[in-house]
């Protein structure tokens, strides 16, 4: 039996099934939302087997409460292929009132209309990830984030060069890339690629779509990845191979497929307050939820990488902020980013649910960190302290080598070091 690597989720779901009925994990297919609820689970019910394809519908036209029947918690893996299954969990919960009950798994979000009621007080939500670099035990751990809310001194020495972070990117954080040595576990994020465009963008609500339109949405995307792009950038994107082949309700359609599948997500502009007079920026950037997405779209390999140090950095981006939404999402947290009209950003701000925050620039090379701490220090005479409060802390995220905290305070930490 393979070895079993904990997820950060796992404290969340523990926690959510001392207080509700039942928990649903959501993410992209691969990113181990079976396994790691398997481990929460007495009891399963696959809904993708197809053995069992005949005596599911059977019960969903005759009695969708029998897919209750089974040792608690019960695992429903794919749900969303059984709607019926979610009034069945909520009535059932209403009625009992027993919390840890049901453990459910979605790799996409069902259509409008196919559940009677939302599961507000009886079924949470927690969003899974590809594994972030310390869950995969690619970064040491040696910095962490509530030591760095708490305005603690750091030290630590990252693991991985920058050849490194250049294979961790295009083998991305997927459970089965871990188990597969060499070459060939770069192959895993293309066999995703390949699964979603062929089977996954139709298999979500039955509409057929185009490959190669799908394939060309993709590559936009990968191309503009860690930018505030324009879903028309796209849609003229896409046109320009497709000419009046494509429409824009078509483009418009596919990316929504794509988030509903979870392959993509926004990033919001943050709303905290700030004095100037620069009118702040609403556009979200598009990010994949891994970047081996992108790498895998445009067939690059670690070495192209290496070629390449521009695209390396915008994908370096991807890969600090899927990490970034995994730490602080178990820090009751979210990812945001500034940038006004006068093109003045700031990667990311890490805020919490208590009101407390913090500013990030994200480069890849140690040559960026001076202009990037003085960036951050800029930055912070914007914000108007007395409507958000001071920052608690100013980062530089990095590849290179070495975690440490400035004299001007501005902390300097190596992803391949941090954790939550």
């Amino acid at each position: 039996m393979k070895e079993y690597l904990p997820r950060i989720i796992d404290k969340e779901i523990e926690s959510l099934l001392e207080v509700m009925g039942g928990v649903l994990i959501e993410g992209c297919k691969w990113c181990g939302k079976s396994t790691t609820a398997n481990k929460h689970a007495k009891s399963i019910l696959e809904f993708q087997n197809p053995d069992k394809r005949q005596e599911f519908e059977n019960i969903k036209n005759t009695k969708p409460s029998l897919f209750l029947e089974g040792e608690k918690p019960r695992l429903f893996d794919e749900w969303q292929m059984y709607p019926v299954v979610w009034d069945s969990i909520r009535i059932n919960v209403d009625n009992t009132g027993l919390k840890g009950q049901y453990l459910l798994t979605g790799s996409a979000k069902p259509s409008e209309g196919q559940t009677m009621h939302t599961g507000t007080g009886r079924i949470s939500r927690v969003l899974m990830r590809p594994m972030s670099l310390y869950e995969s035990k690619d970064s040491n751990g040696r910095v962490s984030i509530k030591d760095i809310m708490l305005n603690k001194d750091i030290k630590g020495v990252s693991d991985l060069a920058l050849e490194d972070l250049a294979k961790v990117i295009v083998r991305g954080g997927w459970p089965a890339a871990l188990e597969i040595k060499g070459e060939n576990k770069y192959k895993v994020a293309r066999e995703y690629v390949k699964a979603l465009i062929h089977e996954e963008v139709n298999s979500i609500d039955g509409i057929e779509r185009n490959a190669s339109k799908m394939t060309a949405v993709l590559r936009s995307f990968a191309r503009n990845i860690s930018t505030p792009v324009l879903n028309s950038t796209i849609i003229e994107d896409v046109k320009n191979n497709f000419g009046s082949e494509v429409s824009r309700p078509t483009v418009n359609d596919y990316i929504d497929t794509l988030e509903k599948l979870y392959v993509i997500e926004n990033i919001n502009a943050t709303n905290l307050n700030f004095r100037s007079k620069s009118a702040i920026r609403t556009n979200s950037k598009k990010e994949f939820v891994d970047p081996s997405i992108a790498t895998a779209i445009l067939e690059l390999t670690p070495d192209d990488l290496l070629k390449d140090l521009n695209l390396f950095g915008f994908l370096f981006e991807c890969l600090c902020i899927r990490d970034l939404k995994v730490y602080t999402q178990s820090l009751n947290g979210e990812i945001s980013f500034y940038r006004d009209e006068n093109q003045f950003e700031v990667d990311a701000i890490l805020r919490l649910q208590n009101g407390k925050w913090g500013a990030i620039e994200i480069k890849l090379g140690a040559g960026y960190i001076e202009g990037a701490a003085k960036n951050l220090l800029k930055f912070k005479d914007k914000v108007d302290t007395k409507k958000c409060g001071k920052p608690e802390f100013l980062m530089v995220l990095t590849g290179s080598e070495y975690s440490y905290r400035r004299e001007d305070g501005v902390y300097v930490v190596s992803i391949g070091s941090l954790k939550n």
